[in-house]
């Protein structure tokens, strides 16, 4: 409804209720006569309020309906401007699209014109390459006839047979090509020698200046003082029952001799050997030695030696700075505090192959997170390969992929004694830095046996090659000189076998470091004057 109309309805309501209140109190005073003159004057004065207040609605009604159609204009001529703009457009485009297609008939055009040229070109193509064929076949042919000539004539020159000819000529090209395979192999070493040299000494002689490790001499015993040798007695027992228990609870042999004032405690294990060290020295501290007692200070030294285990895992990867190990690997990791290879402690040496491999791959732009990861883990095994069998690569491999490692590092922690194949950069890095971690000078000690015989197997793989008069191993089996009988051996082939002894030594033998193989070919005239 209008709202015009909704006004002017409500002013003739409120007319009518105030007419009907003043009808009804007039007539109830009808006898009152100038009640009811003023009665009839309120009315007519009602009235022409009501008659004023419906025009002053009219008015504005009327001011309303001209706004809205004055805004329903301006409306439409907005709109017509925006259908004009967009006709304008609309016709712009069908412009471009007609000119796109004028252009595009003209490409069609000249690409059939080029395509009737190329096919024209094509049979032009054919018809020469079935004439170099033909021409291809004749020569061939007279190449066939020219050579079963040529192999006749030489056959009745030289008086050989084609398959002795053969024979001869094989025999002259091999040794033309060990010329100049040796030849190749000499340059191509040297060269690249020159510049894998120079790159690799710089960037280990910079890792070992970052690296500075202690290094300890530890054995399979423990040797323990005391103070006089009437303890002995007592540390024995009556009917040796002290020493059977001791033995019995700490899984360690307890030797006492002759030597003055010491006690000897042997073990493979090294952390069962620790943990009798600590009960023996708590004993002899204590001075009350029995069964019970025995038992008693057992106890408190796996408690403490535990406890030693597990500081040290948690302090090395600490200053590895790997935070997120699985609790496992971080208690196997302790137990290598205990643990020596060649007198060096398995647990320093980790470390300085983390420390090692990461800086060398940080030399060679490379991560050196994951790199020092798999360098302090790489010898894992070491700590329990007393009890499984296998490497201890192997072993480490292992562990580090039932405790949720990443394949990357497992396969370096597999792979750094070649028990696979190394596939990354990572395994090589741990390779290298693990050799270099146990070369350095004072590093790691091994018995007179083991030394000699490297030494013999390394004489022993140079004398199984022809034509070696004598070997001799020096500077320590770093070096292995080997002397040829030059009637023999010539130049180029001293090549290949200096080449061909490094390999057999890198494939039959584990040695730290490298050894360098020097071949010596001397040729010597002597006559004499008369």
């Amino acid at each position: 409804m209008d709202p015009v109309m909704i006004v002017v309805v409500i002013a003739v309501a409120i007319v009518g209720i105030v007419l009907g209140f003043i009808v009804n109190r007039f007539m109830a005073a009808s006898s009152n006569k100038q009640a009811a003159g003023e009665a009839a004057n309120l009315v007519e004065d009602a009235r022409k309020q009501a008659e004023t207040m419906r025009r002053e609605a009219e008015i504005e009604a009327k001011d309303q309906a001209l706004r809205y159609r004055q805004e329903l204009e301006e409306e439409k001529k907005e709109r017509m401007r925006e259908v004009r703009s967009a006709e304008s457009r609309v016709a712009q485009r069908e412009e471009t699209l007609a000119q796109r297609e004028e252009s595009l008939d003209r490409r069609v055009e000249s690409l059939d014109a080029r395509e009737h040229q190329l096919s024209s070109l094509q049979g032009q193509v054919e018809r020469r390459e079935r004439d170099v064929n033909e021409a291809e076949n004749a020569i061939e042919r007279h190449r066939e006839e020219a050579q079963i000539e040529i192999n006749q004539a030489l056959e009745r020159a030289a008086g050989m047979s084609p398959e002795e000819a053969k024979a001869e000529l094989l025999e002259t090209i091999r040794d033309d090509v060990t010329r100049e395979s040796a030849v190749i192999i000499r340059d191509a070493e040297t060269r690249t020698k020159a510049e894998a040299d120079k790159k690799a000494r710089e960037i280990l002689s910079l890792a070992i200046q970052r690296v500075a490790a202690d290094h300890s001499a530890e054995s399979t015993v423990s040797t323990i003082h005391i103070p006089s040798d009437d303890l002995k007695g007592r540390i024995i027992g009556r009917e040796g029952r002290n020493i059977r228990s001791f033995e019995q609870l700490t899984g360690t042999n307890l030797i006492i001799d002759d030597t003055p004032e010491c006690v000897t405690i042997s073990c493979f294990d090294p952390v069962r050997r620790e943990i009798g060290r600590v009960t023996m020295e708590n004993l002899i501290a204590d001075g009350r030695i029995h069964p019970a007692r025995i038992e008693e200070m057992y106890g408190k030294a796996v408690k403490l030696v535990n406890q030693r285990v597990q500081e040290a895992g948690e302090q090395a990867s600490f200053d590895a700075g790997i935070h997120d190990l699985h609790p496992e690997l971080v208690n196997t990791l302790g137990r290598l505090r205990y643990r020596t290879s060649f007198g060096q402690n398995v647990l320093n040496h980790s470390l300085e192959v983390a420390y090692l491999a990461s800086v060398m791959a940080s030399e060679l732009g490379l991560d050196p997170i994951p790199v020092k990861r798999a360098g302090l883990l790489h010898d894992l095994g070491k700590a329990v390969d007393h009890e499984v069998e296998g490497s201890h690569a192997v072993i480490g491999a292992d562990l580090a992929r039932r405790f949720g490692e990443r394949p990357e590092i497992v396969h370096a922690i597999e792979a750094h004694h070649n028990d696979i194949e190394p596939n990354s950069v990572i395994d090589v890095l741990i390779q290298a830095a693990d050799a270099v971690s146990a070369a350095r000078p004072g590093a790691r000690k091994e018995t007179l046996d083991a030394y000699i015989k490297r030494l013999e197997k390394l004489e022993e793989i140079a004398n199984a090659h022809a034509g070696v008069e004598r070997t001799y191993a020096i500077q320590a089996g770093r070096e292995v000189r080997v002397m040829v009988e030059p009637e023999v051996v010539d130049e180029a082939a001293s090549v290949v076998l200096a080449h061909d002894i490094a390999q057999q030594i890198e494939n039959e033998m584990q040695y730290p470091g490298q050894v360098k193989v020097v071949v010596i070919r001397e040729s010597r005239a002597v006559d004499y004057a008369k």
